[in-house]
């Protein structure tokens, strides 16, 4: 069986106040997923439990974003997670901080015969 790609979804997500690099990606993979209202699986034959998804997120802080609670967010399918450095830390103008900018692709494949 050959994966074959489906479908591209892209989310942005921020984090303005606390400085947590999860929930900026949390926020932007549910903004890729909130855009789109996939039908994909019905119209394949396939269930929703055989969906593989491979999420990339770009943060300028990788190593603090806690892939865990990423694949909390889809409720079926086979997540897969791979954080990498990307996004934005951008200053606050009049204070210390920073706000965290997360950028996200979601990918969505199948388990399908090669044609011949």
């Amino acid at each position: 069986m050959a994966k074959k790609r489906m479908v591209v979804q892209f989310g942005q997500g921020h984090s303005i106040r606390r400085v947590d690099y999860t929930a900026a990606a949390e926020r932007a993979v549910r903004d890729a997923l909130w855009h789109n209202s996939l039908t994909v699986a019905e119209a394949f034959g396939f269930p929703k439990s055989a969906m593989i998804i491979d999420v990339e997120i770009g943060v300028q802080k990788p190593e603090e974003v806690n892939v865990d609670e990423i694949i909390k967010v889809f409720p079926y399918g086979q997540p897969s997670v791979r954080v990498v450095r990307g996004g934005l830390d951008i200053p606050k103008p009049h204070r210390e901080g920073i706000n965290i900018i997360a950028n996200a692709a979601v990918i969505v494949s199948f388990a399908m015969e090669a044609e011949k």
